[in-house]
């Protein structure tokens, strides 16, 4: 008898020899997919299947080595050179299924010594894409860093590590930031800077008022003439006084008159009498101006100048030329309306255009002889402008320029080089504005020193902190101080309102410590809405007093600066030795 089996049971069993019940195939997936360590570091990989178990092989391909546990943690190999590993994990429910990682390693960076005993070089080769920067400090906390540099497409990139006391053991890395915003620290390193002679020690004192909080940062000191030969020409100090940077011994008659830091992270010098220069943090020189240059650039431009000083002051314009003050002499014969006098001193404000192999062209000059009337000389001849600052407006592109020997500060019709160099207004004792909140002439500068902006805006009403020197001032009996039977002089930092449209200069605050202060100086608002001002005195030996104190009306003193043995001729506080970092 022939047996029928129902339709619905042969399609059962085909399913069933079908394998209708098996599970769904194994999907392997692997985090991270990627990461960059450095030499001997570790990395967690995390290898997760589609049931949600890890249940893998590790592997690790080619030769370069490096373990990975059964946890997944991969320890890199110690590598001399940047090397890429792949891990790869496979499925052990499904040998036909894995995921792979691929491993950056990195080469630990190296700490070198500098010619300055004071900077390390940090040398590192960072992946295409990644940002770098250095930490360092007297314990693996490191409380300071450098700034943020973006790494090269491809080879090695150098930080010079500054900010570090002399003889002193310190320890610094590099932290990477990679591309898709993971951070990877360089091993720890030690590098110990080299001691100071103790006649290239300045002599300074610090001190902050207890219960004060000073602005952060460090104090730069713009020496001029040292009385000891060996002493630095710039000086950095910590606000307890320390140095933690100089620039080399250039010796005995020599003067740094203007120094900024660039956006390269460099310093823009004026080295009087005979040169400008750029320089590194370990005093390289990038590139620079020297007197001879500066003649040649007058002799090929048919002007009957020669450089006798680059005088007080040069700055760095966001077009990278530089603007520099030049001292010149004129035969009274050469100078209009001039009769009966010496030979002239005057001043030339150059726009020196870098060529981008290290030399510079003129641009653009402003000569005081052919904008000021010869027959004004407030400080006699043949010293008649004795120019010290400059000041860039961007936002009108003009100059400022503070001629000393004139009471003024003026402004210039520069316009980003295309002026035609008319005095646009003069600021001071017979010059343009009208005094408020002070009396008039009493209280105008005379014969000042380092201008800065108080304000962001640089145009229409703004803010100017300048150091009123005082030489001869007027007072209200119409004569000059410290002449025979009248008060003597005295110094002051005062802060102003300027409005160009108005003509008015608003006196604002002013701080006046006591004492006398005939020649250099400085003046500046600070971040935390305190005042800065450097003054100095002619004591045997020379120092300087730089204060920082509140904007009152009956100011305090914060922070209190001395030095010894030298001038600072300009002191001012910068939030770091890099640009865009506070300390």
């Amino acid at each position: 008898m022939t047996r029928t089996i129902a339709p619905w049971l042969c399609i059962v069993l085909i399913l069933l020899l079908s394998g209708c019940s098996s599970s769904p195939p194994v999907m392997l997936t692997l985090t991270p997919s990627s990461a960059v360590v450095f030499s001997t570091q570790t990395v967690q990989l995390t290898a997760t299947d589609s049931k949600g178990t890890s249940d893998v092989d590790w592997s690790i391909g080619g030769t370069a080595g490096g373990t990975v546990d059964a946890s997944g943690v991969f320890t890199a190999p110690q590598v001399t050179e940047n090397t890429t590993i792949m891990v790869t994990a496979t499925s052990h429910q499904d040998p036909t299924k894995s995921a792979s990682a691929t491993i950056t390693v990195l080469a630990p960076g190296t700490a070198t010594s500098t010619a300055n005993p004071q900077v390390a070089q940090y040398t590192l080769t960072p992946p295409s894409g990644a940002n770098v920067f250095i930490q360092f400090g007297t314990d693996t906390t490191y409380a300071l860093k450098t700034w943020t540099q973006p790494a090269p497409s491809s080879g090695p990139m150098s930080f010079f590590v500054a900010g570090m006391l002399a003889n002193t053991a310190y320890h610094m890395r590099a932290v990477v930031e990679a591309g898709d915003g993971t951070t990877v620290n360089d091993l720890d390193h030690t590098f110990t800077t080299q001691s100071l002679p103790a006649d290239q020690l300045p002599t300074v004192t610090a001190a902050t008022t207890h219960g004060m909080t000073p602005q952060p940062g460090i104090e730069m000191l713009d020496v001029l003439l040292p009385k000891t030969p060996n002493l630095p020409l710039l000086a950095v100090v910590d606000l307890s006084g320390n140095l933690v940077w100089s620039y080399p011994v250039q010796g005995t008659g020599m003067s740094v008159q203007g120094v900024h830091l660039l956006p390269n992270g460099h310093f823009l010098i004026g080295l009087s009498p005979g040169a400008l220069r750029e320089i590194d943090l370990a005093g390289n020189t990038i590139q620079q101006e020297t007197s001879e240059q500066m003649n040649a650039s007058f002799t090929a431009a048919g002007l009957p100048y020669k450089t006798m000083n680059f005088n007080h002051d040069v700055i760095q314009l966001p077009n990278n030329h530089w603007i520099a003050l030049v001292q010149t002499s004129q035969p009274c014969s050469a100078i209009p309306n001039c009769s009966g006098l010496p030979d002239i001193l005057g001043d030339i404000v150059v726009d020196l255009a870098p060529d981008g192999n290290g030399a510079f062209s003129l641009a653009w000059f402003w000569s005081s002889f052919d904008h000021l009337d010869i027959n004004r000389a407030l400080q006699g001849y043949p010293d008649w402008t004795h120019s010290n600052a400059l000041l860039y407006s961007a936002d009108d592109g003009n100059l400022l320029l503070s001629i000393r020997h004139q009471g003024w500060i003026i402004k210039i019709d520069y316009n980003n080089g295309s002026g035609a160099g008319d005095i646009l207004w003069r600021l001071g004792y017979q010059g343009d504005f009208t005094l408020e909140g002070g009396t008039d002439p009493t209280d105008w500068f005379f014969a000042q020193h380092g201008p800065s902006f108080t304000t962001a805006n640089t145009t229409g009403t703004f803010g100017l902190a300048i150091f009123d020197n005082g030489n001869l001032r007027l007072l209200p009996s119409g004569v000059n101080c410290g002449t025979t039977g009248n008060p003597g002089c005295y110094s002051r930092a005062v802060a102003m309102r300027i409005d160009e449209s108005a003509k008015t200069a608003t006196l604002v605050n002013y701080y006046k410590p006591g004492g006398y202060t005939f020649w250099g100086g400085n003046a500046e608002l600070l971040a935390n809405g305190n005042y800065e001002a450097d003054f100095n005195t002619n004591e045997p030996g020379g120092l300087s007093d730089i204060f920082e104190y509140t904007s009152e009306t009956s100011p305090q003193v914060i922070w209190h600066l001395r030095t010894a043995l030298q001038n600072a001729y300009r002191g001012f506080r910068m939030p770091s030795l890099y640009p865009g970092v506070q300390w």
